[in-house]
């Protein structure tokens, strides 16, 4: 790169759960600068959330951070031509990328869903991904299952 590498800027973290993660899946989630909509929106599935899982005996931001983890890839497959031939190259990802990847598939994934409001579907989406069930927990074992058959291509990581 010719110029310096840019500053990594801190989120500040919310103000419910005093948590920066969340302030980053709000982020995520928010769309036209509407950050209050998406905390709404947030807050409230976390509440639906929460009244589903009462005898859990664990907090809604728990079960947030377990979903999250749940549908964390560990490695994806980036395509890389080689002499002519295109290959599925598994390769680990950056922890931020986890973290990024993860956050916008349950949010993509949520918005697909049937429901009412944002806010049951991504309670929905919330709970399937802490069952480990669901669109966003299918795709991160789609894509281990990718990497895991194309293991012979990682000697042409980049």
């Amino acid at each position: 790169m010719r110029k310096a590498k840019p500053k990594k800027r801190i989120l500040l973290p919310d103000p419910k759960y005093n948590d920066p993660h969340v302030t980053r899946f709000v982020n995520n989630l928010m769309y036209n600068g509407k950050k209050n909509l998406a905390f709404k929106i947030f807050y409230d599935s976390l509440e639906i959330v929460g009244d589903k899982f009462k005898n859990e005996g664990k907090t809604p931001i728990e079960i947030f951070r377990q979903a999250l983890d749940n549908v964390t890839p560990q490695v994806e497959v980036k395509a890389r031509r080689v002499g002519g031939a295109t290959f599925q190259v598994p390769m680990e990802i950056r922890p931020d990328r986890k973290v990024s990847i993860s956050m916008k598939n349950m949010i993509s994934f949520a918005r697909k869903r049937a429901g009412h409001s944002m806010a049951e579907r991504l309670a929905a989406e919330l709970m399937a991904a802490y069952k480990q069930e669901g669109g966003a927990y299918k795709k991160k074992e789609d894509t281990h299952r990718m990497a895991e058959a194309n293991k012979a291509f990682a000697h042409f990581r980049f």
